[in-house]
């Protein structure tokens, strides 16, 4: 390893641990943001949502601008309506699927921007 990533001297900065500590979200907080990070860790899901960051659309329309099939389409739209990332509401015999709500678009427009720097 180099040098520069350890310590020369091994000294604990309590105040900067309590601080910490304090703030440190529960342990099933952590896996859940850990789990919301593997389902947006995923390219064909990651499409998914860049299309709805658009517009709303249906299966059929995510599977022609996505060429896949609706099969699995709807399969990726499962994982991301678990994970609260995406909404769908029925109009008729269609289901249309869209972002679930601001936060989703912001984590999105986020990630763009910090990868485009």
């Amino acid at each position: 390893m180099e040098d520069n990533i350890l310590c020369q001297e091994k000294e604990i900065h309590t105040d900067l641990l309590k601080n910490i500590n304090e703030k440190m979200p529960e342990e099933e907080k952590i896996f859940d943001l850990s789990e919301l990070f593997k389902i947006l860790g995923d390219s064909t899901r990651m499409r998914i949502l860049f299309v709805l960051f658009e517009s709303e659309a249906c299966t059929c329309d995510l599977a022609e601008v996505l060429k896949m099939t609706s099969s699995a389409i709807s399969h990726q739209l499962k994982s991301l309506q678990r994970a609260k990332l995406v909404k769908s509401r029925r109009d008729g015999r269609t289901v249309y699927y869209s972002l679930a709500d601001e936060h989703v678009r912001t984590i999105i427009s986020q990630g763009m921007e910090h990868i485009e720097e």
